[in-house]
């Protein structure tokens, strides 16, 4: 068991290393940057680069013997302990001057993650968790719907595309779509913060990694919520998809959807 005033001051660490990216991000905010095209065709720019170098500099300062992972840089270090970091995720958002991106920071101890932050300033919200310490969002508690059947749940889904590609799931998520209440696709952090806080039920993904949603996965879990892959398995560096939903909900979502 980590103790929890370690816990606790390590989140106060996440949360400043978050706080120091979003000044950097802020000042490049809305500003003609030059866009790189980087292997897997996604977008990055000086400012994404820039965010981690602070996140990462926050973090040594606390934690030099601590290893990190972040979406630019890669992995440095070997220990126990593990930092995750997506400096900007929803990099395609910020390049487009539209504000559902986010700072996402989370710490693995022995492969199992412990506390996250989400911070998306530009949005106007934080969360935060740690574990055992309940979830935050704007300094207000979190707590997910007790929602136990898809015909009352707003489900959410996001980047889906290897389930297009695959025509015996993309029919299971057809059939979910026709069985909830409503459906939308917030994506990116905004889903996830709507689950915490009760906002929507579910949220499928079939095209992250582990930097875009380990921060979330322990927001969503402190409030009371289940996060797994889409086979319902446990997170790890390598996973892709992404089942979070209340609890009841989520054993139907994961009968529905299993193959």
């Amino acid at each position: 068991m980590t103790d929890p005033a370690f816990l606790d001051y390590a989140l106060t660490i996440a949360r400043s290393a978050a706080r120091a990216a979003e000044a950097v991000i802020a000042r490049h905010y809305g500003s003609a940057l030059a866009i790189e095209t980087k292997v897997d065709t996604s977008p990055v720019t000086i400012a994404d680069r820039e965010a981690e170098r602070a996140i990462v500099a926050v973090l040594r300062q606390a934690f030099p013997e601590h290893a990190v992972y972040g979406e630019e840089y890669g992995h440095d270090g070997s220990s126990r302990y593990l930092w995750l970091i997506d400096p900007i995720d929803g990099t395609k958002a910020f390049v487009r001057n539209y504000p559902l991106f986010s700072t996402q920071i989370a710490l693995m101890i022995d492969g199992e993650l412990v506390l996250g932050v989400s911070s998306a300033g530009q949005y106007g919200e934080c969360a935060w968790a740690r574990r055992g310490g309940g979830a935050w969002l704007n300094d207000q508690p979190l707590r997910v719907n007790a929602t136990r059947r898809l015909a009352e749940a707003q489900l959410s889904i996001g980047n889906v595309k290897s389930l297009a590609r695959d025509p015996l799931r993309w029919a299971d998520l057809g059939a979910l779509v026709l069985a909830a209440n409503r459906t939308r696709g917030y994506g990116d952090f905004l889903h996830y913060h709507l689950l915490a806080r009760g906002a929507v039920d579910a949220v499928i993904e079939s095209d992250v990694n582990i930097l875009d949603i380990a921060a979330l996965a322990v927001i969503v879990r402190e409030a009371g919520g289940v996060f797994t892959n889409l086979d319902g398995g446990a997170l790890d560096q390598d996973t892709r998809s992404v089942l979070a939903a209340a609890p009841a909900l989520h054993a139907e979502l994961l009968a529905r959807m299993q193959r």
